[in-house]
């Protein structure tokens, strides 16, 4: 006799990469990639509407409107931003509260509450973005100046702009991929906003930063008791977002932590119900619609008129964006999950392949909204070197989505096929596709 429970010798089953997630996330899923394919395209459009302006006879209107200051009075509250600081500093704050929201979902009812299915998105985002910046930092070293100070620049993925872009072109990739690459640039956008607020904050000063913090807490308070003093909770965010601003750190922060602060409920099967779900609902379209194509519109304008093109394409800076988000990217987040799975025994699910993921880590190069801001925050905006990184950012972001999609278009028919032929045996045997159903 023995006291070992039966199969207690059998090998445990390698833990699978990308499996497929619970039918209420994989809908949340589908409800974030249809939003983001919308705000993907508008804030393409806003990007392509800049550039056309920008170097167009009426280029020096552009400029104008981008440096028009609607409150010159708002001085002593640091409020007298122009247009464009307004879009960068304003309106990015409602997509970065969304972000909280995102990484509070995450955290609470999503994939990274689990540290093992966590781990590999944050390795991977981890290598995302040590890669890159080492890629830029060895080409400015060489090259001398003040170049390093754009290091982060190539570290951030655009999620907007890459789940519109996988969601156009990915009609039949594995859900698990998918959730991957959401779950990729929610990591992301976590490391990018501490960035930003570790090594982006000029003129620090405490008094404000600390005073932010009182509306935040009570905007906080406010929100667990969900249908009270609701009408409160707006001017309490524009409180803490000005404080945020005049300390210095760069105020979207303060959008972050309003998002910690709400609460995710969650329902049964993990089901991400709750007053996060409904913020969520309700403020990303605004994100998505809005805020982003509005800030990308001001901030890609780059012209190009009467400009040195050759000196622009061998700016170290240039270079090293662009191989940072091309390179960087690819090598940094296939790189680190590759070698993930050959020291911990994990392996792929089944149903993908690492031609997938290496589709899926050229997508997560477009480094749109959030590496332009960083390039303003290094280099000032304005300056010659900062419309350099709209120019090397616009190249390696469009670089990337090309190589990406020459991928995954090619993996996505591949996967139609086996779906077609799926339906065909299950007509045949008269099974009905369950999976399929339920996704619809």
């Amino acid at each position: 006799m023995t006291d070992r429970a039966p199969h207690a010798d059998r090998p445990r089953p390698p833990r699978r990469f990308f499996s497929r997630t619970s039918w209420p996330e994989a809908r949340f899923l589908a409800d974030v990639l249809r939003t983001e394919t919308v705000g993907g395209g508008l804030l393409l459009l806003g990007a392509v509407v800049a550039l056309v302006w920008a170097n167009s006879p009426w280029g020096p209107s552009y400029a104008a409107l981008g440096a028009w200051v609607p409150w010159p009075g708002g001085a002593a509250l640091h409020l007298d931003l122009d247009l464009a600081g307004w879009a960068a500093d304003g309106l990015l704050a409602i997509f970065f509260f969304v972000v909280g929201l995102e990484l509070k979902r995450e955290f609470v009812a999503g994939g990274l509450r689990d540290p093992r299915r966590a781990a590999l998105p944050v390795v991977a985002a981890v290598g995302g973005m040590a890669a890159p910046a080492l890629i830029y930092l060895g080409i400015n070293l060489a090259a001398g100046g003040d170049g390093l100070r754009g290091w982060a620049i190539p570290t951030a993925t655009d999620i907007a702009f890459a789940l519109a872009v996988l969601a156009v072109i990915g009609s039949h990739l594995p859900q698990g991929l998918r959730a991957f690459l959401l779950t990729l640039a929610v990591v992301d956008d976590l490391l990018a906003i501490t960035i930003i607020a570790m090594f982006y904050t000029a003129d620090f000063s405490p008094l404000p930063l600390l005073a932010s913090l009182a509306p935040i807490a009570v905007f906080g308070l406010l929100v667990q008791r969900r249908r009270t003093w609701w009408w409160a909770l707006i001017p309490l965010a524009v409180t803490a977002w000005a404080l945020m601003h005049a300390s210095g750190v760069h105020a979207t922060v303060a959008g972050v932590l309003l998002g910690f602060t709400v609460p995710v409920l969650r329902g049964r099967a993990g089901d991400p119900q709750g007053l996060a779900a409904h913020l969520e609902h309700r403020w990303r379209p605004i994100s998505a619609g809005l805020a982003v194509p509005v800030f990308a519109f001001f901030a890609a304008g780059v012209s190009l008129r009467g400009a040195d093109l050759g000196a622009v394409v061998t700016d170290p800076i240039v270079i090293g964006v662009v191989a940072g988000l091309v390179l960087g990217k690819a090598l940094g987040i296939f790189g680190s999950t590759f070698l993930l799975a050959r020291f911990t025994r994990a392996q792929l699910d089944e149903d993908i392949t690492w031609t997938d993921l290496l589709g899926v880590a050229l997508l997560a190069g477009i480094g749109f909204t959030v590496s332009l801001l960083i390039g303003e925050l290094a280099f000032g905006p304005g300056s010659a070197a900062a419309d350099n990184v709209k120019a090397a950012v616009l190249s390696g972001s469009v670089i990337s989505a090309l190589l990406a999609t020459a991928v995954l278009v090619r993996r996505n028919a591949a996967y139609r096929r086996i779906a077609a032929a799926e339906r065909v045996d299950a007509d045949r045997d008269g099974v009905p596709d369950v999976y399929q159903r339920g996704q619809g």
